[in-house]
C-alpha cells in the first residue's frame, strides 16, 4: 500500500487500469485521466466545484429525450463536435466538399421526395431554391447519390423543438438524376437560438455568449463508394456569420441566393445553385459527428 499525492494518483489509477484488453480503450482512458487530473490540478478544483459539475453533467442527461440531444448540444457550444469534425477530415484519403456538423436535429426517416417538390409541408415563408450536381473530385456526376437535408422554417424553430418528434416538416430525402442534378424547393431557413431552456443554455448564458446559429440547411449526402458528405450551407447576410456559437460555419460554405437565376430549374424565386463534391470512400468507421436522438438512447439501453 502506498500513500497518494496530488501527483501520484494519476498514475496509480493508470496503473490499475493498465490491464485493459481493448488497446484503444486503454489508450484512450489514460490520456483522458492524465488530462482530467492535469485539469483539477491546473485549476485547483474545489469540492465544491466538483458536485457542481456533477450536478451539470446529471442535468445534461436528463434534459435528453428522443427528440432533444443535450449532450451534443454540450460538445458543440464547447468546440468538441468541430474538433472531431476537423480531425476526422484529416484522415480522409480524398477531401471533396468542406463538411459542417451534423448537430442535434438530424432524424434518420425523414420522407422521400420527387426532384422539385418542397420540403416545407406545414412551414410558410419567402420560397428559396435549391439546386446543384453531386460530384466526384474530378467533376464526374454521381447517378442517383442521396441528398438528405433538413433545416428550421422561417421562424427560426426545427420540427423536433415544435412537435416534440412527433411529427416532421422542413426536412426530406431525394435521389439525384442520372446526370447527378439536384434540385428542391424550400422557405428561407431563419437563424436560431439553441435551446437555451436547458443546463447548456444555462451555461451559454454565464459565459455571455448570445447563443445563435446563423440560417443554415443542413445535408447528408452520399454514393456508392464516396466518402459520405455532412455538410451546411449559411446564409451570407446572417448577423451572425462571423460567431457562430457551435463553430460550424467556414467560407467555403457560405452563399447568397440570387433573385433572377437564369439557369435555375425553377423560375420565380430566389435560388442557391451549389454543387457538391465527394472524395472516394476508405475503409472507416462513420464520419457524422452526430446522430438521430433515437440512435443514441437507443444504444444507451
Amino acid at each position: 500500500m502506498r500513500d497518494l499525492t496530488t501527483d501520484s494518483v494519476t498514475d496509480a489509477v493508470i496503473e490499475q487500469m493498465s490491464e485493459t484488453t481493448d488497446p484503444r480503450l486503454r489508450e484512450v482512458m489514460a490520456s483522458l485521466v492524465r488530462y482530467l487530473h492535469a485539469f483539477a490540478r491546473d485549476v485547483n478544483l474545489t469540492p465544491e466545484e466538483w458536485l457542481k459539475a456533477i450536478g451539470f453533467m446529471t442535468k445534461v442527461g436528463q434534459a435528453c429525450t428522443p427528440a432533444r440531444q443535450e449532450f451534443i448540444l454540450l460538445s458543440d457550444v464547447l468546440g468538441l463536435s468541430a474538433l472531431v469534425n476537423l480531425l476526422h477530415d484529416k484522415s480522409a484519403v480524398e477531401i471533396g466538399t468542406e463538411s459542417s456538423l451534423l448537430g442535434p436535429f438530424y432524424q434518420q426517416d425523414a420522407p422521400s421526395f420527387a426532384l422539385g417538390d418542397t420540403i416545407a409541408r406545414k412551414g410558410e415563408g419567402p420560397e428559396l431554391l435549391l439546386y446543384g450536381r453531386v460530384t466526384d473530385r474530378r467533376g464526374n456526376p454521381l447517378p442517383h447519390a442521396s441528398v438528405q437535408v433538413w433545416q428550421t422554417d422561417a421562424k427560426g424553430e426545427y420540427d423536433m423543438q415544435k412537435y416534440h418528434g412527433e411529427e416532421m416538416d422542413m426536412r426530406g430525402n431525394f435521389r439525384c438524376d442520372a446526370n447527378g442534378r439536384f434540385h428542391f424547393r424550400t422557405v428561407s431557413p431563419l437563424g436560431y437560438f439553441i435551446p437555451m431552456d436547458g443546463p447548456v443554455g444555462g451555461l451559454v448564458k454565464a459565459q455571455s455568449r448570445h447563443g445563435c446559429r446563423p440560417a443554415h440547411i443542413h445535408f447528408l449526402i452520399g454514393a456508392e463508394g464516396h466518402r459520405e458528405l455532412v455538410t451546411a450551407l449559411y446564409l451570407a447576410d446572417d448577423a451572425h456569420i462571423d460567431s457562430d456559437v457551435v463553430f460550424g460555419v467556414s467560407s467555403a460554405l457560405v452563399v447568397s441566393p440570387r433573385d433572377h437565376d437564369p439557369e435555375a430549374p425553377i423560375s420565380g424565386m430566389p435560388a442557391v445553385r451549389y454543387d457538391f463534391r465527394l472524395g472516394v470512400a476508405a475503409a472507416e468507421t462513420s464520419g457524422r459527428v452526430g446522430a438521430d436522438p433515437k440512435q443514441i438512447l437507443s444504444a444507451a439501453r
